[in-house]
């Protein structure tokens, strides 16, 4: 297995971040370590994200990936940055191909039975279940998983404190994604003490999963 998706399951949970402000960035990274999740998954929908992968990518003790990618050029630009792994909204063969031929670790959302078709076919082994609590939760993630028992899956959407031991709980279930630990607000008003609180409650739920 990929060392990123090793990290990755080992810390359960990946706090996925919109940046509104690069200079953010480094002492979020330090809360989120902190708080026991030295990971980011920083999402290219503010201006803010590349250079926000820049700093976090130079630390050597934190792990950050670029979500909502959607081409080949998103990839490439947060590849370029430091991004060590790549998560999409939906799945997109030429943007797939393209990370799995320059050896970067890539979860693309899923929602049905052909999207784990192709993501099969592509010969990819995690997959992020997306927009997960909208389409139908852990209820909708038992059925689909039976199926599809090779595939491990990263729940985010809708995951939050209250769901996230149940979540977890899946054997099918290798992380999950979540936006709560670090939000818009938190970080605008620099409340990095609330979020590490947040990522320390996060790890402990994670724990306690089984």
């Amino acid at each position: 297995m990929n060392e990123s998706f090793q990290q990755i399951e080992q810390l359960k949970v990946v706090p996925v971040i919109s940046m509104p402000d690069a200079e953010l960035a480094l002492p979020l990274a330090e809360a989120l370590r902190e708080g026991g999740l030295a990971v980011a998954e920083i999402t290219l929908r503010t201006p803010a994200a590349i250079p926000s992968i820049e700093r976090m990518a130079g630390e050597s003790d934190f792990l950050v990936g670029a979500g909502t990618i959607h081409s080949v050029d998103d990839a490439k630009l947060a590849s370029d940055a430091g991004a060590a792994f790549i998560v999409t909204p939906g799945i997109n063969a030429k943007t797939v191909e393209w990370c799995l031929n320059n050896n970067i670790p890539i979860v693309p959302g899923i929602a049905t039975p052909t999207d784990l078709e192709l993501a099969l076919a592509l010969g990819l082994t995690h997959v992020k279940f997306f927009p997960a609590e909208a389409l139908g939760g852990i209820t909708m993630l038992k059925a689909l998983s039976s199926p599809y028992a090779a595939v491990k899956f990263m729940p985010t959407g809708g995951v939050n404190a209250n769901n996230l031991a149940n979540y977890l709980s899946l054997p099918c279930v290798a992380a999950c994604g979540g936006s709560w630990i670090a939000k818009a607000e938190l970080l605008a008003d620099r409340r990095f003490a609330e979020i590490k609180e947040l990522a320390i409650e996060a790890v402990s739920l994670a724990a306690g999963s089984g």
